[in-house]
Order: C-alpha cells, then sequence, then structure tokens
C-alpha cells in the first residue's frame, strides 16, 4: 500500500490525544474521523487537529469511503466488540490495551483476525518504550538475561478518573488493564512462556466496585520470575517502575527513559526513530499494514497473555 493511509481514531480522552499527538510525525498517515461520546468535546478536539469528521457512533466512521484502519481508544468493555466491529467492516484495526476483559473476548477476536487476514494488533506498549527496547535487543545479543522483573504500578484514583483527572464514564481495572502490560512484557522479554502465576488482592471499593490493591507472582520457563505490585490507593509518585535485575546488570526503565540501578541515564535515543512510545506503536500498525505481515503485539501474539490474565482472574474468583 503506497496510498495515505486514512485512519479513524474512537476515544478522544486522555490516551486518544496520545496517539493523535503521535500520527502527526508519521508520513502518509491521515486521521479522516474522530469518535467519542460527547459530541462538542469531540469536534474541540477533532478543530484542533484538522480532523473534518466526528461522530458519536463507530459504525458512522466504518461507513466512510476509502476508510482503511482505526485506532480504538475506547472503554475497556467495548474492546473485543469494537474490534471485531472493526474487522467484520473490513478495515484494519488497533486496539488499546487491554484486548478484551475475558479471555473468550480475546479469543473471539483471535479468530476472526485469522479469518479475515486483516492487520490486528493491541496495544501493549511497552515493547515498544525505547527503554523496554533496549534491555530487549540485550538480551537478544546474549549481553543481558533476566532473574528478576519487579514492578510498581501506581496511581491514585479514588475517584473514577482519567489520566488527565477528569471524571470517567467507565470502570478501569487492575488486572485487566493495568497487569497486563507487564505480564505480556515480562513474557516477552524473557522469550520463555509464563508457567506459574499467583494473585492476591486487597479490599473492593465501595462505590467502584474494583480491587483498588493487587499483588502478582510470575515465574517464566526459563526459570525468571516477576514480582508486580499494583495499587489505585498511592499517593504519589504515580506511574509503573521497572527493575530488570539479570546476570550481568540492573537496570531501571520509567516509560520511555532507562537508568543503570546507580540511576546513571542511559541514552536510548539511538534505539528507534522517536522516543515516544506510543508513537512507535503507531508507525508499528502502519508499517504492518503497508508491508502486509503480522506487527508486533498483534492480537495472536498477546493471546498467552490474556490467558494468563484469565487464571489470575479465577484464583481471585475463588
Amino acid at each position: 500500500m503506497s496510498k495515505t493511509i486514512k485512519v479513524a481514531l474512537a476515544g478522544a480522552g486522555a490516551f486518544g490525544i496520545k496517539h493523535l499527538d503521535g500520527i502527526q510525525n508519521i508520513d502518509g498517515v491521515e486521521v479522516v474521523s474522530l469518535i467519542s461520546r460527547d459530541l462538542e468535546k469531540t469536534r474541540e478536539v477533532a478543530d484542533k487537529y484538522g480532523i473534518a469528521h466526528v461522530t458519536t457512533e463507530l459504525s458512522d466512521s466504518l461507513a466512510l469511503p476509502d476508510l482503511d484502519a482505526v485506532i480504538l481508544c475506547t472503554p475497556t468493555q467495548m474492546h473485543a466488540e469494537q474490534t471485531i466491529a472493526c474487522l467484520k467492516a473490513g478495515k484494519h484495526v488497533q486496539v488499546e490495551i487491554p484486548l478484551a476483559d475475558s479471555l473468550k473476548g480475546a479469543q473471539e477476536v483471535v479468530a476472526l483476525q485469522k479469518q479475515t487476514g486483516l492487520v490486528a494488533m493491541c496495544g501493549h506498549t511497552r515493547r515498544f518504550n525505547p527503554s523496554h527496547q533496549y534491555v530487549h535487543k540485550q538480551i537478544a545479543a546474549g549481553k543481558f538475561n533476566i532473574q528478576q522483573l519487579d514492578v510498581q504500578t501506581y496511581f491514585f484514583r479514588r475517584t473514577n478518573t482519567n489520566a488527565l483527572g477528569q471524571a470517567r464514564s467507565w470502570t478501569d481495572h487492575l488486572l485487566w488493564h493495568h497487569a497486563a502490560h507487564t505480564v505480556d512484557l515480562f513474557a516477552y522479554q524473557c522469550g520463555s512462556p509464563i508457567v506459574k502465576a499467583n494473585a492476591i488482592q486487597g479490599p473492593i471499593h465501595p462505590v467502584l466496585g474494583i480491587a483498588m490493591d493487587m499483588s502478582i507472582q510470575l515465574q517464566a520457563a526459563n526459570g525468571a520470575i516477576c514480582t508486580l505490585s499494583l495499587s489505585f490507593n498511592n499517593d504519589g509518585p504515580l506511574g509503573t517502575f521497572f527493575r530488570y535485575i539479570g546476570d550481568t546488570a540492573t537496570y531501571l526503565a520509567r516509560y520511555d527513559d532507562l537508568f543503570t540501578g546507580k540511576e546513571e541515564k542511559i541514552d536510548v535515543s539511538p534505539v528507534d526513530v522517536s522516543m515516544n512510545g506510543i508513537e512507535l506503536q503507531d508507525r508499528e500498525f502502519f508499517a504492518a499494514i503497508r508491508e502486509g505481515r503480522e506487527p508486533n503485539s498483534s492480537v495472536a501474539g498477546v493471546l498467552a497473555c490474556y490467558e494468563v490474565l484469565h487464571q489470575l482472574e479465577q484464583q481471585l474468583a475463588a
């Protein structure tokens, strides 16, 4: 495909805007439609980014002539259903993490992608952050092997707000959303499937109906272990922090930045064409469409993560 890729973006919230910013740096891609629940606010965002078509319905965008692809930044509970709608409409699709909020939903998406042959990718951004790419290249070169990955995913969300502090119309989830990043990254970096997984969670919030604190342990087939702590109760610092403990080094990853265990900053700018993990994720999506290939973090490639999340959910329910 040599022509301009025309894409619709669903979800004009905090993460949708991150994608719009990243796409501005990618040649040969045009966002032609913006979909979100609040039409007036959606128009404001569309005007800022020069997007002509605005709607509250995904189906309106899927009916546009010459539309090639869709990026979904919508509530978790809609991901599987909307991804399936895009594939049935013959559109390539990238859905933000998580692929689904159940294993059944994830399996249905993967099955349909295999039938259609379209590019279907899930936004497992950690695979694309320059910090984690640097570590991945060290592992691939045989210079580093993970012994333990220690991860803290901390937010302060005792009310239902998004990353910008704005009120949310849906409820986020520590297991199916935030743990998915680390579960997938751990297996991806180890190059080895997860064979043991355990989880415990704290009290259920009386209003939000979700656990606000969670602890997860993982072990890969190659013996490496991972400890993941998650909280919506943490009052700063906020974000996800990774400590790679290996046989030759220790690395501290904070989103796109990387440090040694002694807090010496590592220059990861030569790793890829950008220091923006979301932009790099989008570049992979559009490159896979142009080249007719399976993308890194394809829906089939990340399915094992959702099998582990399902297993953990069963444990917590019991």
